[in-house]
């Protein structure tokens, strides 16, 4: 019988963002690919040491004991390393004793085409180029980011902390924002539509996936009344009164709880990060990231209208122009502006 994938949570994790692989990269910019194939020949008994996301990873797999023999949580090494430098990343995961057996390993070329052949619900990476590949293509990615945050506990609560716009939500909200309004535009625009859900973000699944974890601690602690939960999910967003409320209303549509929420209007998320010590944090504008990254293992979206680089900003004036000389009618070019989510 195959083995199926559906009513779990599946991870995919880059060997980049599992691993610290500076003295790898390094050996192999500096003597090029054969070298570096024989270079991890040589050290495939040579453990890895954990990079940004091995905590998260290994919180995250120890879940599963709360449906034995049927797990909750797969993590699947989606890697562009081919098959034999892979296999010293295979075994740096058995010398870690994390439960994976999983793995893809796509030789030089970027592995997010196979994120929705596996269900993922998150692929998480260090490379930034693989990681907006997956977001342009629709699927749920996150670079992950140097961070000097320093876990060394061996067991206790995995806690996951997620922006709101142009993470969980779209960024049909950021847009209005970056417009000509501004942040009262931004506001009224809110309270307008607050009976409205906002559009799914590329995390919203992981964010219901992680729910369908929290009920089942839920169950658990009917049954043992001393169950302490595991999983602790937050919101912290820019976001704040009034509209607070079409945050909280797009979460209850969507059947998914937080545990606590931070609606900061401004206040550096750093300040609430340094408290709450997230094993990671999910954002999609790296100024927030870069103040956080001392306090959180900070992940990038590269999503929505906050990343729009340049090119991608031409391309879309280019399409308007194109659309507006087809129907005879002027287009104006979208401006660029600063970020405030």
């Amino acid at each position: 019988m195959a083995y199926e994938l559906e009513n779990r949570l599946v991870i995919g994790v880059a060997s980049s963002a599992l691993f610290d692989l500076r003295e790898s990269d390094a050996y192999f910019e500096m003597e090029g690919e054969e070298a570096y194939r024989i270079y991890q020949d040589e050290h495939i008994d040579a453990r890895l040491e954990p990079g940004v996301a091995f905590p998260f990873v290994r919180r995250l797999l120890a879940l599963n004991d709360l449906r034995a023999g049927d797990p909750l949580v797969e993590v699947i090494v989606l890697s562009k390393n081919d098959p034999n430098t892979g296999l010293r990343v295979m075994r740096s995961i058995a010398a870690h004793y994390l439960p994976m057996t999983r793995a893809a390993f796509t030789r030089g070329r970027s592995p997010h085409e196979y994120i929705p052949a596996f269900n993922m619900s998150l692929f998480l990476s260090a490379s930034e180029k693989d990681v907006r590949a997956a977001i342009n293509a629709g699927y749920p990615a996150g670079q992950v980011l140097p961070s000097a945050m320093n876990d060394d506990e061996d067991g206790g609560s995995l806690r996951v902390a997620f922006d709101f716009d142009g993470v969980v939500g779209d960024d049909a909200s950021e847009r209005v924002f970056q417009g000509t309004g501004g942040l009262a535009a931004f506001q009224a625009h809110e309270v307008e539509h607050r009976g409205e859900p906002v559009g799914p973000g590329p995390l919203k699944q992981l964010l219901v996936d992680l729910n369908m974890i929290q009920r089942l601690e839920r169950e658990r602690m009917k049954i043992e009344k001393d169950y302490q939960p595991r999983l602790q999910i937050s919101l912290v967003t820019a976001r704040n009164a009034p509209a607070h409320e079409r945050a909280v209303f797009t979460l209850m549509t969507w059947g998914v709880r937080v545990d606590d929420a931070f609606f900061l209007g401004g206040i550096e998320k750093a300040k609430v990060l340094k408290v709450m010590k997230p094993h990671l944090f999910f954002d999609d504008q790296t100024g927030h990231l870069t103040s956080a990254a001392e306090y959180a293992a900070s992940v990038h979206v590269p999503y929505g209208v906050s990343n729009e680089t340049k090119v991608d900003l031409g391309e879309h004036v280019s399409d308007l122009r194109s659309e507006a000389s087809q129907a005879d009618l002027p287009a104006s070019a979208p401006q660029s502006r600063t970020d405030n989510s």
